[in-house]
């Protein structure tokens, strides 16, 4: 495959100023170790990868990929804060990411974070970012209770498209029980059914009626079980129109609104990917550095013996060229 682009990637900064109590800090462990602590919980052990160039050029060449889409890590997005608080730590995450990205931006492409529980906040976040040398912006799939239809997600999911900024939805903070501490569940079963349910808020919610067809907007992890599930939702909408269909048009209608990554780690779950939405809505992507992620980058692509050439290569990075504004929006990668 040529011209790999990976549109899931995440970075952490080798250090940051301090944003107070119970925010996350950074526990230097060595040159190229440290543990992401969260007051005095640990929370992630990671390596140099997060924050050094050389290091994440290194691993790129193993794995043959061309380009990064460098987002933050969802834990650093500060929704729990006030506006102005959470202000400040974008801005700080922000910068940090450019710095990151400063020694290849042609292969690193920065995605920025807003204080989405502020949208005028986050408008101008956005702004600032966009001229500073990002690309686009991530965005977590909820803000406290509220999901992507609220109205405040909306108004910044219109700037975004006015400017012509691709939006990476991520899900995170996951619901917590007995029953998910176990076994890592809530990153087994509570992520995929965050973004499932984001992409449901999406449609069910009227945000792609009330967005122009301009937003592009990718979601991570294949779009949780959404795929796998349309045809359920497609029943419910027709069977139950007095609970379901709030939405202009069936959810199938839908479709050609949004792509998601190939974070699925096997070829049938591609395949649903690629038989649901179409090849030209399915963008490569590994989670990298993480260890849940996939290693080494483009494995399943590479497995995936049902697609033609012409997809194969629209998934390994034409259609992330098109979703990053590198190619012309309306410029098909395959047929």
């Amino acid at each position: 495959m040529s011209d790999v682009i990976d549109v899931h990637t995440h970075y952490v900064p080798a250090g940051w100023p301090d944003l107070g109590p119970g925010q996350p800090w950074l526990r230097v462990e060595s040159e190229r170790q440290a543990m992401i602590m969260v007051g005095e919980t640990e929370f992630r052990a990671i390596d140099s990868a997060c924050w050094d160039a050389s290091a994440r050029l290194a691993d790129m060449a193993a794995d043959g990929v061309r380009a990064q889409v460098v987002s933050p890590t969802p834990l650093f997005f500060g929704y729990d804060l006030s506006g102005a608080e959470a202000v400040k730590v974008c801005r700080i995450f922000n910068d940090l990411a450019l710095d990151i990205c400063a020694p290849d931006r042609e292969r690193f492409i920065p995605f920025a974070q807003v204080p989405l529980q502020d949208p005028d906040a986050a408008c101008r976040e956005l702004d600032r970012c966009l001229d500073a040398g990002h690309a686009g912006v991530e965005i977590g799939n909820h803000v406290g209770d509220q999901d992507l239809d609220a109205e405040g997600v909306v108004t910044f999911l219109q700037h975004a498209a006015s400017r012509g900024a691709p939006v990476f939805v991520h899900p995170w903070d996951m619901p917590t029980s007995p029953r998910l501490d176990r076994w890592m569940a809530r990153w087994l079963t509570g992520m995929p059914a965050e973004t499932h349910l984001s992409v449901l808020a999406m449609i069910l919610g009227g945000v792609f009626d009330r967005v122009p067809g301009s937003l592009r907007i990718c979601f991570a992890h294949g779009g949780g079980s959404f795929a796998f599930w349309l045809g359920r939702l497609e029943n419910a909408w027709h069977r139950r129109p007095d609970l379901i269909a709030t939405s202009q048009l069936p959810p199938s209608a839908y479709l050609g609104r949004f792509s998601v990554d190939s974070v699925v780690f096997d070829p049938v779950a591609l395949r649903t990917l690629v038989d649901t939405l179409g090849a030209d809505h399915v963008m490569l992507g590994s989670d990298y550095p993480y260890p849940l992620g996939e290693r080494p980058v483009g494995q399943v692509l590479r497995k995936a013996d049902f697609l033609s050439a012409a997809e194969r290569e629209a998934i390994a990075g034409g259609n992330a060229l098109r979703w990053v504004g590198r190619v012309a929006a309306d410029q098909r990668v395959c047929p």
